[in-house]
């Protein structure tokens, strides 16, 4: 009689015969089930100090990770890898703008001065804009503009003549549940998010609210140490990364992942000492790797997490083009 070991491969044995597999290459056996769904625990990490409640991570791509994705990952649990195709400035922008919420979406409202005339498509699709004194999140807020009230786009009008008084304003550090009881307690179909500081953060409504309901329930969120959304953000190996690196831990990147289809380089372990020895308390994430010799070099530099895959993704040519990688 065969014993149950012999009914499919353990994972040990499967995965020590020397062979690539793919994804379609391997599937699971059903087991016994004595447990509610409810009860699974896919808790896990994303590093060595940084806990997700799902082992979710979104891409440090430019049309994947900025930062309405990286607060909606984190509300979800998971978290976003900002991506660092830009200027390390606006890098860093976007990490302070989805840790300065605990919203689960970023509008990216327009603001207008009241002087200013937008047409309709200064609206850029969104119904409100927000209008402060001189026209950026950092003055004092005014009113709310509305789409439905600005002029034709042949003669814009200045929004002083149409805006409305900004109702009272909500905390950014409401989380959902916090912000839709606000609004149903004033009445409000809409509140300005406005930070300790007295920075205008965003614009919440009562579609916003409506919207997410209708989603999956939202589990349990994946906070720093600080309280806030946890984001992590991506670096090169070049020596201006030392600046952008800097510029996004004072952000308050939570994790830093160097951004490289071949991590085990001269130039990758050189930018992870320099980064462990400059900032300690920041986890480093390294990669990416697909062999037990480069995962070794990049853990004796000190990294606290590993990237792992090369050539699998969807629209990766490292495979076909350089003939380097391996099955995921």
């Amino acid at each position: 009689m065969a014993s149950l070991a012999d009914d499919g491969f353990s994972a040990a044995r499967l995965f020590s015969q020397g062979v690539s597999y793919t994804y379609d290459d391997v599937i699971f056996l059903p087991g016994f089930i004595d447990f509610p769904a409810d009860a699974v625990d896919l808790s896990t990490r994303l590093s060595r100090r940084v806990p997700l409640s799902v082992p979710c991570v979104a891409s440090p791509m430019d049309t994947v990770s900025e930062a309405a994705m990286a607060a909606a990952m984190a509300s979800l649990g998971g978290v976003a890898v900002v991506h660092s195709n830009t200027e390390p400035r606006a890098q860093a922008s976007i990490v302070r703008a989805a840790k300065s919420r605990r919203l689960p979406f970023v509008s990216s409202l327009p603001i207008f001065s009241p002087a200013s005339a937008p047409t309709l498509n200064d609206f850029a699709g969104h119904d409100y804009a927000l209008v402060t004194e001189q026209g950026d999140s950092l003055s004092r807020l005014l009113g709310v503009a509305v789409a439905a009230d600005a002029a034709s786009p042949e003669a814009p009008a200045p929004v002083s003549e149409y805006m409305r008084p900004a109702p009272r304003s909500a905390s950014a550090s409401f989380d959902f549940e916090q912000a839709a009881a606000f609004l149903a307690d004033e009445g409000l179909d809409y509140a300005p998010l406005v930070s300790e500081e007295g920075e205008v953060i965003d614009l919440v409504t009562s579609k916003d609210v409506e919207r997410i309901r209708s989603y999956p329930k939202l589990g349990k969120p994946s906070l720093g140490a600080d309280g806030k959304f946890v984001v992590a953000a991506s670096i090169g190996t070049r020596e201006d990364d030392k600046r952008r690196l800097e510029q996004l831990i004072q952000a308050g990147a939570n994790a830093i992942v160097i951004d490289s289809s071949q991590g085990n380089s001269t130039y990758q372990l050189d930018m992870i000492r320099y980064a462990k020895k400059t900032f300690p308390e920041v986890d480093l994430i390294g990669g990416n790797v697909v062999t037990i010799g480069q995962a070794q070099n990049l853990i004796a530099a000190g990294v606290d997490g590993l990237r792992v895959g090369m050539g699998s993704g969807s629209i990766c040519t490292t495979q076909e083009v350089c003939a380097v990688g391996r099955g995921q």
